[in-house]
């Protein structure tokens, strides 16, 4: 499987697959790259509806050009525990970010929360994330707060009375939780709309329509996610073969 950049022929070759609606791993079959790769490539430069070759092209190089010095000096000051490629873990970092902030995250954001959860402790002090992420304390500061309001982090005085921000199993439950039950005022303010509007006119009906709709979507997802929770408390288990197998947590 062919390693390095993507060429600005093969850039031309997605923009292709994508005009045809082929999913990513088609794409990166045809070209014979991961699909990791096609998957990062895409949503950093404008998402599927958005994306040109060119344009894309012209971004990679200013990308590489602005961040060659600093990528050098980040690979020195984050040593890479289990023997892992530190290369490797960049690309991954990247990918992660890449796609959470196509889920509605704003940059610095994701690349905290990117940092998190591929921490093992699971933890990092404001200093380390700053550090870690080359940026000022303000920065991660203001992504911190919008991860706490969305109950995506939580934060915890660790021995020297710093602030540590973790993220934990529970958080994940809880903030799905969270979101389910966002959709209660608008399916209440719907359904006054009703009353208002007046029983069976079109208006009323529409509202009526919609307040059900969400009601029925908050419910399943929360039912899936109490049904869900052990996923998450899942830890490594060592075969006899020296592989990790999942298993739940218990206790």
């Amino acid at each position: 499987m062919p390693g390095g950049r993507l060429t600005q022929q093969e850039r031309q070759q997605i923009a292709l697959g994508l005009a045809d609606s082929l999913p990513y791993a088609e794409i990166a079959r045809r070209l014979d790259r991961p699909t990791s790769t096609i998957t990062r490539e895409v949503m950093r430069n404008g998402g599927p509806t958005a994306y040109r070759a060119d344009l894309a092209h012209r971004a990679t190089e200013r990308r590489a050009h602005r961040r060659r010095p600093a990528t050098s000096r980040g690979a020195e000051s984050v040593p890479q525990p289990h023997g892992r490629d530190a290369e490797a873990v960049a690309e991954y970092e990247e990918t992660l970010t890449t796609v959470l902030m196509a889920s509605g995250l704003p940059k610095m954001t994701a690349r905290v929360l990117t940092c998190l959860f591929t921490t093992d402790a699971g933890s990092l002090t404001a200093s380390q994330l700053a550090q870690r992420l080359q940026v000022s304390p303000a920065s991660i500061s203001k992504a911190i707060a919008f991860l706490e309001s969305q109950s995506l982090v939580r934060r915890e005085r660790d021995e020297r009375r710093r602030d540590r921000y973790v993220v934990d199993d529970e958080l994940f439950y809880q903030a799905t939780i969270a979101s389910a039950r966002s959709n209660d005022q608008l399916v209440e303010t719907a359904r006054q709309g009703v009353a208002i509007l007046g029983p069976h006119t079109p208006a009323a009906t529409r509202l009526e329509n919609i307040a059900r709709f969400l009601d029925f979507i908050s419910e399943s997802i929360t039912r899936a996610a109490e049904q869900a929770r052990e996923v998450l408390h899942t830890k490594p288990e060592t075969t006899s073969n020296g592989t990790a197998q999942p298993s739940p947590a218990h206790g």
